[in-house]
């Protein structure tokens, strides 16, 4: 049952960001060359969005499904690793035209050529995971 309500939630989320236009590639290009506010509006939304969300779990003290406190832990201090992955992730992202969320709902949109970019996705992924001791945190 709980499969039910994560596929249900995963079209809907689709549903939106189709509607939206935060899946197309030509909005994602006017983002990346200044040319539109849209793509920053998204995203400002969702950023807004979420720090209501999380300060509504803080301040209430909400419960996750199974009973349990939900804990969000403050983040480590330093921002040099953040400047680096955020990096990296927008030269992923200015370079394929999509970001990781989207890459699922294209592929189920009928662009078959966006598999390579999952697969691109999966191989660092993977990568990440063998190198992960290795690098600074």
């Amino acid at each position: 049952m709980k499969f039910i309500k994560y596929l249900l939630v995963g079209f809907l989320f689709g549903i939106v960001l189709t509607k939206s236009e935060a899946v197309s590639w030509y909005r994602i290009y006017e983002m990346f060359q200044f040319q539109s506010f849209h793509m920053y509006g998204i995203i400002g939304v969702a950023v807004f969005t979420g720090l209501i969300g999380i300060q509504i779990i803080k301040r209430n003290n909400i419960k996750d499904i199974q009973g349990k406190p939900i804990v969000i832990a403050d983040k480590e201090k330093g921002s040099f690793r953040y400047w680096v992955g955020g990096l990296f992730f927008g030269l992923g992202w200015a370079l394929v035209g999509a970001c990781p969320g989207p890459i699922f709902i294209l592929i189920g949109a009928g662009f078959w050529s966006v598999a390579v970019i999952l697969l691109g996705a999966m191989i660092g992924t993977f990568l990440y995971g063998l190198l992960k001791d290795k690098l600074p945190h």
